[in-house]
């Protein structure tokens, strides 16, 4: 596989295709108007094929997009682990983007048997789900004995806002990070689509291999939906951490998969929603 190590902030984009763009625009203020130049986040097709066979078109930001696949590859259950991806190369054409991806003779079989056409639009969880039972996999209840001050989190989402290049310049992205146990914010990726932040931590977790899984949490710039808890689940993190709120269905899957769920993370409170022993409130 072709596989740099990462950095723990990556978002410059692919060598043809930058992750923003800029562009002249018509400024009003105060009743005054004005000539600017303003950075617009891209936001292109990402075609990701696996051992030559199309799968999944997903609109994304064109950086770090072998994390993409690799974290798309394992949260969609397309592999088990990161050892069943033998290449990744990316490929940028006139109307997008093609990431192929060489994956294990028995994974590749698993696939074709339940090949589903995907169109993916901007924070699209379900886009081309043929069957409800696709939707409602369950994952396998995490096992993680970590504990943290509720304190770190407030802390982390500060560090995770100050490191959000790409919002700082277009103000249109999403990001998920990695917070270690100490509350070391430790991974962070972004993306136009909050799932494909996610995705794409997941696969910098897997590639770079160094971190305490067990010992450490995702946080995250957007609400806290059903597939955020399972790609959390996926990664094999017992807690996750949102600055808005989650949805119901996200709750029932966190309660279920052993996952600490809290939102509304900001300004020194949060709420917790299933497995409160993870953090240390009185």
């Amino acid at each position: 596989m072709k596989r740099d190590v990462p950095s723990p902030d990556s978002a410059a984009g692919t060598a043809e295709m930058p992750a923003q763009r800029t562009f002249a625009v018509r400024r009003w203020r105060h009743g005054a108007a004005g000539t600017e130049v303003d950075h617009l986040a891209e936001e292109v097709p990402v075609a990701l094929e696996y051992n030559g066979i199309s799968h999944a078109v997903m609109l994304a930001t064109p950086a770090d997009l072998e994390d993409f696949a690799i974290g798309f590859s394992l949260s969609e259950g397309i592999v088990e682990a990161a050892a069943d991806l033998y290449g990744i190369d990316v490929e940028a054409g006139a109307q997008g983007i093609t990431v192929r991806v060489e994956i294990a003779t028995g994974a590749f079989v698993a696939l074709k048997g339940r090949r589903r056409a995907l169109a993916g639009r901007t924070g699209c969880g379900l886009c081309g789900t043929e069957s409800l039972d696709e939707v409602m996999r369950m994952p396998a209840p995490v096992s993680s004995e970590a504990t943290f001050d509720p304190a770190v989190f407030e802390h982390a989402f500060s560090a995770l806002h100050k490191r959000q290049a790409l919002l700082r310049d277009t103000g249109a992205t999403h990001a998920a990070g990695w917070m270690r146990a100490d509350g070391e914010l430790a991974l962070v990726r972004e993306d136009v689509g909050r799932h494909n932040a996610l995705d794409k931590l997941a696969g910098a977790l897997a590639r770079g291999g160094q971190e305490d899984i067990a010992r450490g949490a995702v946080i995250v710039t957007s609400r806290a939906s059903y597939e955020m808890v399972q790609k959390t689940a996926a990664i094999g993190a017992g807690v996750l951490a949102a600055v808005s709120g989650p949805t119901a269905m996200a709750v029932r899957l966190a309660e279920s998969a052993g996952i600490t769920l809290a939102g509304f993370v900001r300004g020194g409170s949060l709420v917790v929603y299933s497995h409160p022993q993870r953090l240390q409130i009185a």
